[in-house]
């Protein structure tokens, strides 16, 4: 994550994270102040925080989590830089992530954590079999947790 946070934090702005738990942070250190938390659970294999890049030429597009990965139920969250919303990296890179998770953890189900407003992050969810099993509230918003079902391979979309 060092190497990429430059890269990471500038792709945040509040238009990504209208629909996110938490506001862009307000500096490149305190940026530094968020990823450092991560980087325990990262070297235990709890959570994983991984960059989302463009096949074609490596720029950045984003951050996947996967949290709580040896839970039996973890949970799958998503974010991209505005300017490649519509284009079908979310649904690619939940699905390769759910997928790996799949096959390398015991996985009951995935929790898919949503604003009840953010329409296409919900069609992810349901495109790979995702049940609203919840709702709750934060300082933001209302959100729906889905389930989603194990998945094989990113084909099970």
């Amino acid at each position: 994550m060092p190497k990429d946070a430059v890269e990471v934090f500038s792709c945040i702005s509040p238009k990504v994270t209208r629909f996110m738990a938490w506001d862009p942070p307000a500096s490149l250190a305190d940026f530094a102040d968020v990823w450092r938390t991560w980087l325990p659970a990262i070297e235990s294999s709890s959570d994983f925080h991984l960059v989302i890049r463009e096949k074609r030429d490596g720029r950045c597009l984003g951050l996947v989590g996967l949290h709580a990965v040896q839970s039996g139920t973890p949970e799958l969250g998503i974010w991209l830089r505005y300017d490649v919303h519509g284009m079908g990296f979310g649904s690619e890179v939940v699905g390769a992530v759910a997928a790996w998770a799949s096959q390398n953890v015991a996985v009951e189900y995935f929790e898919y954590p949503v604003a009840e407003d953010n329409i296409a992050s919900r069609r992810i969810a349901e495109a790979y079999g995702g049940q609203i099993a919840e709702t709750r509230t934060n300082s933001k918003y209302r959100s729906v947790v889905y389930r989603i079902p194990p998945l094989h391979s990113s084909a099970d979309k």
